[in-house]
């Protein structure tokens, strides 16, 4: 299926997770993620379902001011 992660398109396989995702782009926390602009907790990494031409958005903190 593809997805969309940070303005990349990618193909993941069928069923995959956020998890899965993050792994593909090797996410380094500290991070959150929002899919089709939803943010979505850490603790559902793992088993929230994607879904064909999902936007997924890998958001770091950023410091200063």
């Amino acid at each position: 299926m593809r997805v969309i992660v940070n303005q990349v398109e990618y193909e993941m396989p069928n069923q995959s997770v956020i998890a899965d995702a993050l792994s593909l782009i090797d996410a380094k926390p500290p991070f959150a993620v929002a899919v089709n602009l939803n943010f979505v907790p850490k603790t559902q990494y793992q088993q929230f379902a994607l879904n064909e031409n999902d936007q997924i958005e890998v958001i770091a903190p950023v410091t200063g001011g």
